[in-house]
């Protein structure tokens, strides 16, 4: 009999399954949700740095994607042994004590305190500072230290002490709180014992200073010292973790009514995309694989032995089995990457939203083709015309923390600069310097590794920056002064998922083996130019210039 898996992978804006044949890994079906309320911006307040998702999005994608890949497949729903759950992070919402979100009960409907805080909303950044003096200072264990000794606004502590003191009705109304991955594995599951329920390792280690060493997550003389709301929750969230190769349950009834399948469905313990991600690129010993969206993560794999005792300062996390169950997972990554492009791409497009497009002289139906026209060519453009100019010629220095800087050493309270500006400066060129900045952000994630001693020998890059922007890579590459592969999957963090799903339900004996044999191929390679090499490294010297003096006065106005 054919054995077929899930994977349903949640990313910012949409969320993808994948039906995957678990004895060559062959795609037999994908299909994406775009949330309709995220799309809206509904809940959503950038300039305070608000961004909020409402679980809705993310129950109605689920029903979606999966009885989809069901229909197009035309698999036998016996045949499909198992779903695994990767999602952004740190990501977490309040629940009531039945599992049920917040946001869904009567009169929280449209509190975006009740709702999921997406990774990317940076509203507890005084909450993370309170967190890091206190870790530093009070006395007890430095709960930082196996996440790079500096815990930030992104993640799970944070943004519920942030609520905390922010909304009183939703702490009163909230029995726990659950990370995005944790929440969605748990909807489909049949175990419904919050207390029993297996928590992510990936999302407890990385994001909520989970470790075995100190007994689990930070003790309650340390949380009260912060707010007593953070103390008394620790009673009401969990003290062991799981890697996603075990099981959190078989399919409930009523999901397996929804999705047409059946309760012999295996639930893997729920993961992170880029850590799902790094398994479906067959991440290896020595390897750099760079999950590339609107923000990167970027993900190592080493064993307990040549770690040792040794915490990598800086990073977002080691963490053991958050990869690959049995070696450490390294986690660093940058705030913004294509979001950085994005904003550029807003900037510019003001006058054709605001203007064009609300002529009286166009027609509708030639608005909407101008608005698909200037959709699909604008990003392209700008990057034929930035990579046609001569490194000979001067562009702007920039960097890339439109939205703080994760790695290395976070700190959310940075912003972007852009320096060097002419008359001479068209377009073009502050593209082209804003591509360097990102680059040049990936730099410094490669050479705190190093420093730390945590050799790279080459670097993978996955998602759709990587396969879509030839410009971007090859700049990477010369920046990097290393070779990048591009994995062949579209949907490689949705793939790592499904391999974690089979090895769960027992396809495969361990998460190595699996992918290898389900694991995605590679469709490029870059290589450095060496004529480039050296422009590039006068380049990054001028950023880290200009880096320094920004943080400089970040810190002289805090």
């Amino acid at each position: 009999m054919k054995k077929y898996v899930i994977g349903l992978d949640y990313g910012s804006d949409s969320v993808r399954a994948v039906m995957i044949d678990a004895q060559n890994g062959a795609e037999l079906a994908s299909e994406v949700f775009w949330y309709p309320r995220w799309k809206a911006q509904k809940f959503c307040k950038p300039a305070i740095n608000q961004f909020r998702q409402h679980p809705l999005d993310h129950i109605e994608g689920l029903e979606h994607t999966i009885s989809s890949v069901m229909e197009q497949s035309g698999v036998s729903p016996e045949t499909v042994k198992g779903i695994c759950i990767d999602t952004t992070g740190s990501s977490p919402m309040p629940v009531t004590k039945d599992g049920t979100a917040l946001a869904c009960v009567k009169g929280f409907e449209e509190n975006p305190n009740a709702m999921m805080v997406l990774w990317k909303d940076h509203t507890a950044v005084k909450e993370a500072n309170e967190i890091n003096e206190l870790a530093r200072n009070w006395g007890g264990v430095d709960y930082t230290m196996f996440e790079g000794g500096i815990y930030s606004s992104e993640w799970f502590w944070a943004k519920i002490l942030h609520v905390a003191r922010e909304d009183k009705e939703v702490i009163d109304a909230a029995h726990t709180w659950m990370e995005h991955c944790d929440f969605i594995t748990y909807l489909l599951a049949d175990e419904k014992d919050l207390k029993a329920f297996k928590r992510s390792r990936c999302a407890a280690g990385h994001k909520a200073m989970w470790h075995e060493s100190w007994g689990g997550l930070p003790d309650k003389e340390f949380l009260s010292k912060l707010d007593p709301y953070l103390a008394s929750l620790r009673d009401d969230l969990y003290e062991e973790t799981f890697t996603s190769n075990e099981i959190a349950g078989h399919l409930n009834e009523e999901w397996a009514d929804k999705l047409g399948l059946t309760t012999n469905t295996v639930i893997a313990v729920g993961t992170f995309d880029a850590h799902a991600g790094a398994v479906g690129a067959k991440v290896d010993h020595h390897a750099l694989v760079r999950v590339m969206g609107t923000s990167t993560c970027d993900i190592m794999v080493s064993s307990n032995e040549a770690v040792g005792d040794r915490t990598v300062k800086g990073i977002c996390g080691q963490v053991d089995g958050s990869v690959i169950p049995g070696m450490v997972g390294l986690e660093a990554g940058q705030s913004a990457f294509g979001d950085v492009l994005a904003w550029f791409k807003s900037v510019l497009q003001w006058p054709i939203d605001n203007l064009v497009l609300n002529s009286k002289v166009l027609s509708e139906v030639q608005k909407e083709e101008l608005k698909a026209e200037v959709e699909s060519k604008f990003i392209r453009a700008l990057a034929e015309q930035a990579e046609g100019i001569p490194l000979s010629e001067s562009v702007p220095v920039a960097l890339d923390w439109v939205n703080g800087r994760r790695t290395p050493d976070a700190n959310q309270e940075l912003k972007s600069a852009i320096s060097g500006i002419s008359l001479g400066t068209k377009a073009p060129h502050i593209f082209k310097s804003l591509v360097n900045a990102i680059c040049f952000g990936a730099k410094m994630i490669v050479d705190r590794f190093e420093e730390e001693g945590v050799k790279i020998e080459t670097v993978i890059g996955i998602g759709g920056v990587a396969r879509k922007s030839p410009f971007i890579m090859q700049t990477l590459a010369n920046v990097l002064n290393m070779p990048i592969k591009v994995a062949e999957s579209d949907q490689a963090p949705a793939l790592g998922a499904a391999i974690y799903a089979a090895v769960a339900s027992g396809i495969y004996e361990n998460v190595i083996e699996a992918s290898k044999v389900m694991g995605s191929d590679f469709e490029a390679e870059y290589f450095p130019q060496s004529s480039q090499v050296e422009v590039y490294a006068k380049l990054l010297e001028e950023y880290k210039q200009l880096g320094s003096f920004v943080e400089e006065q970040t810190n002289k106005n805090k």
